[in-house]
């Protein structure tokens, strides 16, 4: 399959980061990729590897704020579906989305070929209804759908997650620590508060931190910043302070990433830094784990939330990540940074 391809990722930026290895697999094949993402997603889709053009718009049946449906607003997205003269697209979707809404819309644009993973009955809406058994990590659930379809990635990639270089220079944010063994990056937030620490667990992380002779950096969102500055204490606060690219940069740079289940925790995957991932099982870690980089799983998976979907944790103390002790999170830093130093002494 050749042509002009498009490929549709409509929710988060950990959503679309997880994409990246489908995206590279369809622009070995195409001779252009077009990366349709929501306004979450926009910022992460400017930066995968194989996109030509990125086209956002707000799916009202994914997004957790939807628009009103309007005439005016389909009509508007049919339009300029059509000026792209598609040959073909990809629906990328988690396992509780429908890709059909998006498939007709694609239609109505006179796109020839859709594929997409849909447990439900199509119709005329696809071309390809993937079926994908058991519960893989999404970014191969997704990587298997262009594989259906007949994309394969090049020569020499792996798999994993990537980002397009080079990272801007981040020195004037980092400033100068006490040590000169690096820094832990800690970012307490995540897009739905089911999935986050409270404010005084990452807090007293970041002490257990500074105590075992961490330099800590606390990463966060403009929307963020009174929840990071409540977490770093004396430790150096980014919250507010980086767009998604210098936020890369300072993942990069940094031993290891502590993080709940948020974009950050895939951010950090995309640049090959080592995750604590701080995992409410509100979804399962087997499809939002930090994927393709070693990473340690922490957080009681067994808890009452346990595949609820739920975005307000619907247990009293939030036990499941309010429970993590400290320690443990030092500890499991511990082993991945030693595992990092031998990796990156070659470099």
């Amino acid at each position: 399959m050749r042509g002009t391809v498009l490929v549709a990722r409509m929710d988060n930026l950990g959503d679309v980061l997880l994409a990246g290895p489908c995206v590279r697999a369809v622009a070995a094949g195409a001779e252009r990729v077009v990366l349709l993402t929501g306004p979450r997603g926009r910022a992460a889709g400017d930066l995968l590897p194989g996109v030509d053009e990125v086209l956002t718009w707000c799916a009202p049946w994914i997004d957790p704020e939807p628009p009103p449906v309007t005439e005016e607003d389909i009509d508007g997205l049919v339009r300029r579906l059509r000026g792209l003269s598609l040959d073909a697209a990809l629906v990328l979707t988690s396992f509780h989305q429908s890709p059909l809404p998006l498939a007709l819309l694609l239609r109505m644009a006179g796109v020839p070929w859709i594929g997409a993973i849909s447990e439900d009955y199509p119709g005329s809406l696809l071309d390809l209804r993937h079926h994908v058994p058991g519960d893989p990590p999404e970014a191969v659930r997704m990587l298997s759908l262009a594989r259906e379809a007949g994309f394969s990635l090049p020569s020499g990639d792996a798999g994993g997650l990537a980002i397009r270089g080079p990272l801007p220079p981040v020195e004037g944010l980092l400033g100068s620590g006490p040590l000169d063994e690096g820094y832990v990056v800690v970012h307490p937030a995540a897009s739905v508060p089911a999935r986050q620490p409270s404010a005084a667990r990452s807090a007293a992380i970041v002490k257990a931190l500074q105590a075992a002779g961490y330099r800590v950096v606390v990463t966060g969102s403009p929307s963020e910043t009174e929840l990071t500055r409540e977490v770093a204490g004396d430790a150096l606060d980014l919250g507010g302070r980086t767009g998604l690219s210098e936020l890369a940069a300072v993942l990069a740079g940094a031993k290891v990433v502590v993080a709940p289940n948020t974009g950050t925790a895939h951010l950090a995957a995309a640049v090959g830094t080592p995750v604590v991932s701080l995992f409410a099982p509100v979804v399962p870690a087997s499809r939002w784990a930090p994927y393709g980089v070693p990473a340690a799983l922490l957080g009681d998976q067994h808890a009452a939330c346990r595949d609820s979907r739920a975005r307000i944790c619907p247990v009293p103390g939030h036990p499941c990540l309010d429970l993590v002790p400290p320690d443990d999170v030092v500890e499991a830093v511990d082993r991945l940074s030693r595992g990092s130093s031998r990796r990156r002494a070659p470099r």
